[in-house]
């Protein structure tokens, strides 16, 4: 069986869960790892992995699986697509998502390749699991209810901001589906909380949320990667009232976007020249294996 040739664009902590997720996948293999510094100060865990600065300069990579900050993900991709380069990402900004599809689609059919994006689990198989409750009841409500736990999202854009030395954003489910944000906050001499406050604020990523800025000493203190989702759905099958679903997990955030990430880049060995979100793809397309031996399992 001819192995899948991965490569990994970003090594945080996405990329490191990523990087455990194909190692683990016994039809994919890792071709190298890009890096904005390349090998310098390299990880101990990789140790004998090409590291390089470009995708440019890996061999025959088959998938780019861009585990880089949202809001580079467009640049990152269009690179790989105009290298005829499969990509999956977890593009996180749910109301730009429609956006990043149109573009990225155009780029990936002038690339002869595909492009899978949202592939986290929200967005990703959360929107999965969405789509099917409400196939179930077509009409009806659906809440989602993040939490408690860490949004890696969030967090990074929380550190972007003037002021901040270090930032944890946690997500606090407050019931059908809305959430407060309790930012912590490492702050530079001379910042207050407020000013980081009005800052994220601003921002898309905090502006539909409340949000609570809370200094502390050490955010290394505070930090938790754990995560978890409550999908609720109350809707109507035919004429048939009060359908009533639920869908909940608890997990370690990094780890299970890592391996949606390289679900995906299954998938997209198996689609036409394109962009797609998760919906839009058959769920069997991201397991390995033999379809009827799956199918004979599954079904």
């Amino acid at each position: 069986m001819k192995k899948i040739r991965v490569a990994i664009v970003g090594y945080g902590n996405i990329g490191h869960y990523a990087l455990e997720a194909l190692l683990a996948s016994p039809d994919m293999e890792l071709v190298g790892i890009v890096r904005r510094n390349g090998a310098a100060d390299r990880p101990a865990e990789l140790a004998g992995i090409e590291i390089v600065k470009s995708i440019k300069e890996l061999k025959d990579v088959d998938v780019a699986i861009l585990a880089t900050p949202t809001r580079s993900v467009e640049e990152h991709a269009k690179e790989c697509l105009a290298l005829g380069i499969n990509t999956v990402d977890s593009f996180d900004i749910h109301t730009q998502i429609v956006q990043l599809r149109r573009s990225l689609d155009a780029a990936a059919k002038a690339g002869n390749a595909v492009s899978i994006i949202s592939a986290g689990w929200d967005p990703g198989s959360d929107s999965i699991v969405r789509t099917l409750m409400q196939s179930l009841a077509p009409k009806g409500l659906t809440w989602t209810n993040f939490g408690p736990g860490m949004s890696m999202g969030h967090s990074v854009v929380a550190r972007s901001k003037k002021g901040v030395k270090n930032a944890l954003s946690m997500t606090m489910p407050q019931g059908a589906g809305i959430h407060s944000r309790l930012v912590y906050v490492e702050l530079e001499e001379g910042f207050t909380a407020q000013q980081v406050y009005d800052e994220l604020k601003a921002d898309d990523y905090f502006a539909h949320d409340e949000l609570h800025v809370i200094p502390v000493a050490s955010v290394d203190d505070c930090r938790d990667m754990g995560h978890g989702v409550l999908l609720e759905r109350k809707g109507v099958s035919g004429k048939t009232q009060n359908q009533l679903f639920e869908f909940k997990m608890k997990i370690n955030n990094p780890a299970l976007t890592g391996q949606v990430l390289v679900n995906a880049a299954r998938a997209a060995m198996k689609q036409k020249p394109g962009c797609y979100t998760m919906v839009e793809i058959p769920v069997i397309d991201y397991l390995p294996g033999d379809r009827e031996e799956l199918i004979a399992h599954l079904v």
